[in-house]
Protein backbone atom coordinates (compact mmCIF):
# COMPACT_ATOMS: atom_id res chain seq x y z
CA UNK A 1 0.00 0.00 0.00
CA UNK A 2 1.31 3.85 -0.56
CA UNK A 3 2.48 5.34 2.22
CA UNK A 4 2.89 9.25 2.87
CA UNK A 5 4.62 11.60 4.89
CA UNK A 6 4.85 15.04 5.65
CA UNK A 7 8.08 16.66 4.51
CA UNK A 8 8.28 19.96 5.74
CA UNK A 9 5.21 22.13 6.11
CA UNK A 10 4.70 22.35 2.29
CA UNK A 11 5.89 19.14 0.78
CA UNK A 12 4.43 15.31 0.65
CA UNK A 13 6.64 12.26 0.20
CA UNK A 14 4.37 9.44 -1.10
CA UNK A 15 6.45 6.17 -0.70
CA UNK A 16 5.09 3.38 -3.35
CA UNK A 17 7.26 0.29 -1.47
CA UNK A 18 10.99 -0.20 -0.50
CA UNK A 19 12.73 -2.04 -3.05
CA UNK A 20 15.13 -0.87 -6.24
CA UNK A 21 13.39 -2.80 -8.85
CA UNK A 22 12.17 -1.28 -12.60
CA UNK A 23 8.68 -2.15 -11.73
CA UNK A 24 8.27 -0.11 -8.71
CA UNK A 25 10.32 2.90 -10.37
CA UNK A 26 7.24 2.47 -13.40
CA UNK A 27 4.67 3.01 -10.87
CA UNK A 28 6.62 5.91 -9.64
CA UNK A 29 6.72 7.36 -13.01
CA UNK A 30 3.63 6.25 -13.98
CA UNK A 31 2.31 8.47 -10.68
CA UNK A 32 4.02 11.50 -11.58
CA UNK A 33 2.70 11.44 -14.88
CA UNK A 34 -0.66 11.52 -13.70
CA UNK A 35 -0.29 14.35 -11.22
CA UNK A 36 1.34 16.63 -13.92
CA UNK A 37 -1.50 15.90 -16.50
CA UNK A 38 -4.25 16.33 -13.91
CA UNK A 39 -2.51 18.60 -11.13
CA UNK A 40 -4.59 18.28 -7.72
CA UNK A 41 -5.19 21.80 -6.56
CA UNK A 42 -1.89 23.59 -4.67
CA UNK A 43 0.59 20.82 -6.35
CA UNK A 44 3.20 22.67 -7.29
CA UNK A 45 5.86 19.84 -8.56
CA UNK A 46 7.19 16.06 -7.72
CA UNK A 47 10.37 14.66 -7.66
CA UNK A 48 10.62 10.61 -8.46
CA UNK A 49 13.02 8.90 -7.12
CA UNK A 50 13.70 4.73 -6.87
CA UNK A 51 9.91 4.33 -4.71
CA UNK A 52 8.89 7.65 -3.76
CA UNK A 53 7.44 10.93 -5.05
CA UNK A 54 8.07 13.95 -3.52
CA UNK A 55 5.51 16.16 -4.10
CA UNK A 56 5.93 20.05 -3.59
CA UNK A 57 3.00 22.29 -2.46
CA UNK A 58 1.39 25.85 -1.78
CA UNK A 59 0.46 25.62 1.71
CA UNK A 60 -1.45 28.77 0.48
CA UNK A 61 -3.52 26.55 -1.32
CA UNK A 62 -3.62 22.98 -0.19
CA UNK A 63 -2.36 21.18 2.93
CA UNK A 64 -0.76 17.56 3.76
CA UNK A 65 -4.54 16.01 4.11
CA UNK A 66 -6.07 17.50 1.32
CA UNK A 67 -2.80 16.85 -0.85
CA UNK A 68 -2.93 12.87 0.53
CA UNK A 69 -6.39 12.44 -0.07
CA UNK A 70 -6.29 13.43 -3.86
CA UNK A 71 -3.09 10.97 -4.67
CA UNK A 72 -3.92 8.08 -2.73
CA UNK A 73 -7.54 7.61 -4.36
CA UNK A 74 -5.42 7.21 -7.76
CA UNK A 75 -3.72 4.17 -5.97
CA UNK A 76 -4.81 0.97 -8.36
CA UNK A 77 -5.68 3.50 -11.07
CA UNK A 78 -2.55 4.10 -12.99
CA UNK A 79 -0.78 2.81 -15.73
CA UNK A 80 2.36 1.45 -14.09
CA UNK A 81 4.01 0.16 -17.28
CA UNK A 82 7.43 0.81 -17.38
CA UNK A 83 7.80 4.11 -20.65
CA UNK A 84 11.67 4.17 -20.87
CA UNK A 85 13.17 7.27 -21.39
CA UNK A 86 16.11 7.89 -23.96
CA UNK A 87 19.28 5.79 -23.98
CA UNK A 88 22.06 8.46 -23.61
CA UNK A 89 25.71 7.40 -24.75
CA UNK A 90 28.28 7.70 -22.25
CA UNK A 91 31.94 8.10 -23.53
CA UNK A 92 33.98 6.76 -20.53
CA UNK A 93 37.87 6.70 -20.11
CA UNK A 94 38.56 4.09 -17.49
CA UNK A 95 41.33 5.03 -15.88
CA UNK A 96 39.67 5.83 -12.30
CA UNK A 97 42.10 5.77 -8.93
CA UNK A 98 39.71 2.80 -7.51
CA UNK A 99 39.98 0.67 -10.99
CA UNK A 100 42.69 -1.66 -10.24
CA UNK A 101 41.09 -2.09 -6.19
CA UNK A 102 37.96 -3.03 -7.62
CA UNK A 103 39.91 -5.83 -9.82
CA UNK A 104 41.75 -7.06 -6.81
CA UNK A 105 38.31 -6.90 -4.76
CA UNK A 106 36.77 -8.76 -7.43
CA UNK A 107 38.60 -11.01 -8.52
CA UNK A 108 39.18 -9.95 -11.94
CA UNK A 109 41.12 -7.93 -14.34
CA UNK A 110 40.73 -4.62 -14.42
CA UNK A 111 40.51 -5.22 -18.90
CA UNK A 112 37.06 -7.56 -17.20
CA UNK A 113 36.29 -5.21 -15.10
CA UNK A 114 36.09 -2.26 -17.80
CA UNK A 115 33.80 -4.76 -19.67
CA UNK A 116 31.42 -5.99 -17.36
CA UNK A 117 30.72 -2.60 -17.00
CA UNK A 118 30.30 -1.36 -20.55
CA UNK A 119 28.60 -4.67 -21.76
CA UNK A 120 25.04 -3.28 -20.59
CA UNK A 121 22.19 -0.25 -20.71
CA UNK A 122 21.54 0.88 -17.08
CA UNK A 123 18.06 2.02 -15.89
CA UNK A 124 18.32 5.79 -14.21
CA UNK A 125 16.60 5.18 -10.85
CA UNK A 126 16.95 8.58 -9.44
CA UNK A 127 18.81 11.87 -9.97
CA UNK A 128 19.95 13.48 -6.61
CA UNK A 129 22.45 14.15 -3.66
CA UNK A 130 24.35 16.76 -6.10
CA UNK A 131 22.62 18.31 -9.10
CA UNK A 132 22.71 16.04 -12.12
CA UNK A 133 23.88 13.25 -10.46
CA UNK A 134 22.58 9.76 -11.26
CA UNK A 135 21.86 6.37 -9.51
CA UNK A 136 21.94 3.71 -12.11
CA UNK A 137 21.40 0.39 -11.90
CA UNK A 138 21.87 -2.72 -12.02
CA UNK A 139 25.56 -3.58 -11.88
CA UNK A 140 26.43 -7.30 -12.93
CA UNK A 141 26.67 -9.37 -9.11
CA UNK A 142 30.05 -9.66 -9.65
CA UNK A 143 31.14 -6.12 -9.36
CA UNK A 144 29.31 -4.96 -6.26
CA UNK A 145 31.62 -3.54 -4.51
CA UNK A 146 30.90 -1.50 -0.80
CA UNK A 147 31.43 2.05 -0.95
CA UNK A 148 35.07 3.38 0.21
CA UNK A 149 35.50 3.50 4.20
CA UNK A 150 36.37 6.71 4.10
CA UNK A 151 34.59 9.18 1.59
CA UNK A 152 36.69 11.86 -0.41
CA UNK A 153 36.70 15.57 0.24
CA UNK A 154 36.57 16.16 -3.67
CA UNK A 155 35.41 13.56 -6.58
CA UNK A 156 35.58 15.90 -9.62
CA UNK A 157 32.95 16.14 -12.44
CA UNK A 158 32.42 13.46 -14.79
CA UNK A 159 33.77 10.59 -12.08
CA UNK A 160 31.92 7.15 -12.81
CA UNK A 161 31.84 5.33 -9.73
CA UNK A 162 30.30 1.94 -8.49
CA UNK A 163 28.88 1.25 -5.19
CA UNK A 164 26.48 -1.96 -4.14
CA UNK A 165 24.92 -3.52 -7.47
CA UNK A 166 24.67 0.94 -8.34
CA UNK A 167 26.75 2.62 -10.81
CA UNK A 168 26.43 6.59 -11.18
CA UNK A 169 28.49 9.58 -12.12
CA UNK A 170 29.53 12.88 -10.08
CA UNK A 171 27.76 15.56 -12.30
CA UNK A 172 29.87 18.23 -10.98
CA UNK A 173 32.59 18.30 -8.23
CA UNK A 174 31.35 17.14 -4.34
CA UNK A 175 32.71 14.55 -1.77
CA UNK A 176 31.79 10.89 -2.57
CA UNK A 177 32.26 7.66 -1.02
CA UNK A 178 31.84 5.56 -4.01
CA UNK A 179 35.14 3.82 -6.20
CA UNK A 180 36.08 5.49 -9.19
CA UNK A 181 36.88 3.47 -12.44
CA UNK A 182 36.24 6.08 -15.15
CA UNK A 183 35.55 9.58 -15.77
CA UNK A 184 33.36 11.10 -19.01
CA UNK A 185 33.36 14.77 -20.55
CA UNK A 186 29.77 14.59 -20.86
CA UNK A 187 27.93 17.75 -19.58
CA UNK A 188 25.21 15.71 -17.10
CA UNK A 189 24.31 19.17 -15.43
CA UNK A 190 23.80 22.96 -17.39
CA UNK A 191 22.11 25.59 -14.61
CA UNK A 192 21.71 27.43 -17.55
CA UNK A 193 20.37 25.24 -19.77
CA UNK A 194 16.36 23.71 -19.85
CA UNK A 195 15.81 21.82 -18.24
CA UNK A 196 19.40 21.85 -16.44
CA UNK A 197 19.73 18.20 -15.93
CA UNK A 198 20.73 15.85 -18.95
CA UNK A 199 19.24 12.79 -17.95
CA UNK A 200 16.24 12.01 -15.85
CA UNK A 201 14.53 8.71 -13.88
CA UNK A 202 13.17 6.08 -16.55
CA UNK A 203 16.32 7.05 -19.10
CA UNK A 204 18.91 4.50 -19.71
CA UNK A 205 22.52 5.17 -19.78
CA UNK A 206 25.64 2.66 -21.56
CA UNK A 207 28.89 3.54 -21.23
CA UNK A 208 31.04 3.80 -24.60
CA UNK A 209 34.74 2.63 -23.51
CA UNK A 210 37.44 5.32 -25.40
CA UNK A 211 40.97 5.97 -25.11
Amino acid sequence: MWQTTPAGDRALLVTLGHTIDPSLLGQVLALDRVLAGRPPSGLISAVPAYASLLCHYDPAVTDAARLEASILQLEGHVDAAMALGAVVEVPTRYDGPDLASVALATNLTPAAVIEMHAEREYLVYCVGFAPGFTYCGALPDQLSVPRLASPRLRVSAGSIGIAGRQTGIYAVESPGGWNLIGRTALRLFDPAADPPVRVKPGDRLRFIPTS
